[in-house]
């Protein structure tokens, strides 16, 4: 079995201006593209055989910084919107105080932090993992099967419910999970019984 590395795109502008972002496709910060050549110097050392990103802008940017501060270039890269982020419907493009001041700090808090709450004409976590693990069984985990090394560039949500499936968590314990933006996120996985120990965040 293969390596397996997580990265959450760096800070984008939305992040930065606390709005619902989902599938608008919005650039990095400047703080994002500085996290993103920081997490490529933390992945030196690794050689990847394989990449899989979203087709947002923000995941694509931080892939193309962190792996040429990696010293790595022209890697099969897929890129697929089963990776993109949780769609936040009605909500993206929103400031997220002003959207709790409008629907209450209950509501949203349900809307962002449930598992299977989607927000109005959006997607919930357990939405998100309907669409993130199908592509994760049929494409990325025969390549760690077939011993090859593998960088996912995506979301908070895609991957929080990648990390969900891989640790064995129940709806109550991923609702706590929280994937920083820029932070590489190591799994190795047992060449038996393909089960994934996490490694850990690279710090």
């Amino acid at each position: 079995m293969g390596v397996l590395v997580l990265l959450r795109h760096g800070q984008s502008q939305w992040n930065l201006e606390n709005k619902f972002t989902g599938w608008v496709d919005v650039d990095l910060s400047p703080k994002g593209e500085a996290e993103a050549e920081d997490s490529g110097r933390k992945l030196k050392g690794f050689t990847f055989d394989k990449v899989y990103t979203s087709v947002l802008k923000r995941a694509n940017r931080t892939m193309d910084i962190a792996l040429e501060a990696a010293g790595m270039s022209d890697l099969p890269t897929t890129y697929d919107e089963a990776l993109n982020e949780r769609h936040y419907g009605d909500l993206q493009g929103l400031n997220k105080a002003e959207t709790a001041e409008k629907f209450g700090d209950e509501q949203v808090h349900i809307w962002r932090r449930s598992f299977d709450v989607p927000p109005p004409n959006g997607e919930s976590l357990k939405d998100t993992a309907a669409r993130v693990l199908p592509y994760w069984s049929a494409h990325i985990e025969p390549d760690l099967k077939a011993d090859k090394d593998v960088l996912i560039v995506a979301h908070g949500n895609s991957l929080r419910s990648l990390a969900m499936h891989l640790e064995s968590m129940t709806q109550e314990q991923v609702l706590n999970l929280n994937i920083p933006t820029g932070v590489p996120l190591v799994y190795d996985f047992d060449s038996k019984s393909g089960e994934a120990t996490k490694r850990g965040y690279l710090e």
